[in-house]
């Protein structure tokens, strides 16, 4: 076993990895659309495969759980097939599975975050269940550190859902996701308020994605290739655990 993975693990043998685990991963995704090029369970799937590998990195402290399948989506909404979880339900998920795994004697947690709708709400939820349970979490964008591998090769100026990165994540990680023949650049809307509203600008506030991109992405999903999302996941793998490694200080080498 090069990594515990809870979903294919006996009581028993979660046992034996509790005489070493210092933390779990949650995995978190979404159900949402993705253009015409991706599978709804995208966000999931690409969770899913993270935490595996950074559990293989950081083995055997790290147990990985059960990945939460839906996440904060109501910006996707009016697209078929979306499934949103209110924030509220989203952080009481959290609430009974960090609850269950304190139980059994973890109380460290990375919630690691396929979606960015999430990320406001895993803010929250951070401060929250940190005080209320007395437990430490942290959480992460999966792939948000790989910052030399994406600045070589997205080039596109809108970016972030469906897109050249994310489409090769998905090639390297889970090319079941993708389905190649119908690949698309984002058909972005040219006017609209969602300009205004984007992250970094003087003004944050709630815009439907249907505002911003006809087809439901945004880059350039056609220049997506597996060498590029290797680079991206693989950077950010070492990324996480060299922080992780020193935040819980740990005393074994990255890299061995």
């Amino acid at each position: 076993m090069d990594c515990y993975d809870l979903t294919n693990m006996t009581w028993k043998e979660v046992e034996e990895s509790l005489k070493t685990v210092e933390f779990a991963i949650i995995p978190i995704g979404a159900h949402e659309q993705h253009g015409p090029h991706m599978v709804e369970s995208c966000d999931a799937v690409l969770a899913e495969k993270m935490a595996k590998k950074l559990g293989q990195r950081m083995f055997p402290f790290a147990l990985v759980t059960p990945t939460i399948n839906m996440g904060v989506s109501q910006h996707h909404l009016n697209f078929p097939g979306t499934i949103s979880l209110q924030p509220t339900t989203l952080i009481a998920v959290l609430k009974d599975v960090i609850s269950s795994l304190k139980h059994h004697g973890i109380k460290r947690f990375l919630f690691l975050n396929s979606h960015g709708g999430n990320q406001s709400t895993l803010n929250v939820a951070s401060m929250m269940l940190t005080k209320e349970l007395d437990v430490e979490i942290y959480y992460a964008k999966t792939t948000a550190s790989a910052k030399k591998a994406i600045k070589e090769n997205v080039t596109s100026l809108l970016f972030g859902h469906s897109c050249e990165r994310e489409v090769s994540e998905a090639l390297y990680l889970a090319p079941e996701l993708v389905r190649p023949e119908n690949l698309e650049k984002g058909d972005i809307q040219e006017e609209g308020r969602w300009k205004q509203l984007r992250p970094g600008k003087a003004i944050q506030g709630f815009y439907y994605y249907e505002e911003m991109t006809k087809n439901g992405c945004i880059g350039d999903a056609t220049k997506a290739s597996w060498e590029i999302g290797q680079q991206i996941v693989e950077e950010s793998i070492e990324n996480l655990s060299k922080e992780l490694y020193k935040l819980l200080e740990l005393k074994v080498d990255v890299h061995q």
